[in-house]
């Protein structure tokens, strides 16, 4: 599944999108993939973790996807871990971790802080150093300088 997430970031890359991919999966099957899509949709919302979840809700006709996997390749910031709580996710796999953004490790713990009324369970570092090269590599060549 990270696999697929990785090739939706890489998707994103190619249109102009920060590289970040995520699939959403319950028991195993692929219910929606995506990727960054703010430029292109001229929306700060259009993460892709927020595009799989929508999508994931719409195919299972349901809100609360308790049953389900995402897989994203970078940290979710504190708007997708919110919203993972919000839908009920029951697992979260990431690649790399966000140190500047990041609200499940790096700066919030949001899907198992215990004032909230669901957790997720997080499984880090999968695939973190391809996810990390992606998003370095474009950076990278965005910005001016030497390299």
């Amino acid at each position: 599944m990270m696999q697929l997430a990785l090739a939706e970031a890489e998707a994103a890359a190619l249109e102009g999108e920060v590289p970040v991919g995520a699939v959403i999966a319950l028991g195993g099957q692929v219910i929606a993939r995506n990727h960054n899509r703010r430029e292109s949709w001229r929306d700060p919302t259009a993460h892709a973790e927020i595009i799989v979840l929508k999508a994931a809700s719409l195919a299972l006709n349901r809100w609360r996807l308790h049953d389900t996997t995402l897989y994203v390749t970078l940290e979710p910031c504190p708007m997708c871990a919110g919203a993972l709580v919000n839908a009920r996710v029951e697992r979260l796999v990431y690649g790399t971790t966000d140190a500047k953004a990041g609200a499940v490790d790096s700066l919030f713990c949001l899907p198992n802080d215990p004032r909230l009324n669901h957790r997720v369970s997080v499984t880090s570092g999968v695939l973190a150093h391809e996810a990390q090269l992606q998003l370095q590599s474009f950076f990278r060549a965005r910005r001016p300088g030497p390299r």
